[in-house]
């Protein structure tokens, strides 16, 4: 693999492993990744979990069980289709979902207080065009 991929992959995981939030509830990657997808695309149902997460259709149906018991997601019928249910965050689902992906952001403020603005711009213009670019990559 590239050095330079690998470089900031690196970065990346040290970003993430000194600024993310403490972890309060035990949840699996597997229902991160589904809470992920039901965050990131609409109208996202069994089947789309299921190819997501690259298992059978019974194995996702039992996984958002679960993730519904916890209180993290719920149904709804998809407002396009009424014969079709569609996956929902709930607020919980949203508070775990933050603090399982995302840095702390008093950590991070600690941080930004600290840059000069030239800094600020570079971060954000790059964290954005990684953004950007990323939305092109298949899902998978």
């Amino acid at each position: 693999m590239d050095f330079y991929v690998k470089t900031l992959n690196n970065y990346w995981t040290d970003i993430y492993f000194h600024l993310h939030y403490p972890h309060k509830e035990k949840v699996t990657h597997q229902a991160i990744r589904v809470l992920q997808l039901v965050e990131k695309k609409q109208n996202i149902g069994i089947n789309e979990v299921s190819s997501y997460l690259n298992v059978s259709h019974n194995t996702a149906s039992e996984n958002v069980k679960r993730i519904i018991e916890r209180s993290y997601l719920m149904k709804e019928r998809d407002p396009l289709d009424e014969r079709r249910v569609v996956l929902k965050l709930t607020d919980l689902g949203r508070e775990v979902l933050q603090r399982n992906t995302s840095l702390d952001e008093n950590k991070l403020m600690t941080i930004w207080d600290n840059l000069s603005s030239e800094e600020k711009s570079l971060i954000e213009s790059a964290f954005h065009l990684l953004r950007e670019r990323a939305k092109n990559v298949p899902v998978g």
